[in-house]
């Protein structure tokens, strides 16, 4: 089996925007986020992990990621995650 690329979305429950990256183990990027090792979140801390995809290799992952953080990728997201944006307003 290949390894995977995984696009990520965490959402600050501190300021409520997102943050978008790339890793090939999420596990432990995640915790890595969450224990306040990575210096672009160690501030908006709590966070909890809204969206994932998984690409086959590091440059659809990037792109991807890329594409994400356009007007376009944050309307997309915006669009796909409208349920749970919905259920979750109650926690910020």
């Amino acid at each position: 089996m290949e390894q995977f690329y995984y696009i990520y979305v965490l959402r600050s429950l501190n300021d409520g925007k997102n943050y978008t990256g790339y890793t090939k183990n999420l596990k432990l990027r995640f915790e890595q986020h969450c224990k306040g090792e990575v210096e672009s979140t160690r501030n908006r801390r709590p966070l909890v992990l809204i969206y994932f995809e998984g690409c086959l290799n590091q440059q659809d992952a990037t792109h991807r990621e890329k594409y994400l953080k356009t007007h376009f990728g944050k309307m997309f997201l915006k669009n796909r995650l409208k349920q749970w944006s919905d259920e979750s307003s109650n926690l910020i």
